[in-house]
């Protein structure tokens, strides 16, 4: 190496290092504020992951699901808020210790989430259940019975608190003649 090329390596060392250690340090601090914004968005699920069926469309943020006593769908269009938590699993209150932990039903606790459904933050759904298409679950509600569709439920236990009118009611009432004036 020249002498030249030496010198100039020398007096640029440090200011390269700092700009390059500063360069660094904001790719990290980047990828982590990503890290943290997908976990926003990246659900979780307990037991066997094929058991979970959720449509391409669907939008489910950082939602747990328990598939361990059955399976879970989740339709076309449906969202939810965050911390949703649609368990499938139950115990045996009548067992204790060990026993208790280990005894559950693997099967028939099924949970269907119909198309268009919108779970509010922090529902809590409990298999067995269906909850029909283009439902609402106020937040914080708590789902042990099925839903009719194109229904609001909400509370701990959800109970139906409105009727949403379905569109193509709206429609054909739209078109229906008008009585006239006297």
């Amino acid at each position: 190496m020249r002498l030249l090329d030496r010198l100039i390596t020398r007096l640029l060392a440090g200011p390269l290092d700092d700009l390059v250690t500063e360069k660094v340090r904001e790719q990290v601090a980047a990828q982590v504020e990503a890290l943290k914004l997908d976990a926003l968005y990246r659900h979780r699920w307990h037991g066997d992951a094929a058991r979970l069926r959720i449509h391409e469309t669907a939008v489910v943020n950082n939602a747990l699901f328990n598939v361990s006593g059955g399976t879970i769908t989740v339709g076309k269009d449906a969202f939810f808020g965050h911390d949703v938590a649609v368990l499938t699993g139950t115990h045996d209150i009548d067992k204790f210790g060990r026993e208790r932990q280990l005894g559950f039903p693997r099967s028939g606790r099924d949970v269907v989430i119909g198309e268009g459904v919108w779970l509010a933050s922090h529902v809590l759904v409990l298999g067995p259940v269906t909850i029909g298409e283009h439902a609402v679950v106020a937040g914080g509600s708590l789902v042990r019975e099925d839903v009719a569709p194109y229904t609001v439920v909400a509370g701990r236990p959800a109970k139906v608190v409105k009727t949403i009118p379905r569109p193509d009611a709206m429609a054909s009432a739209s078109q229906e003649p008008q009585a006239e004036s006297p």
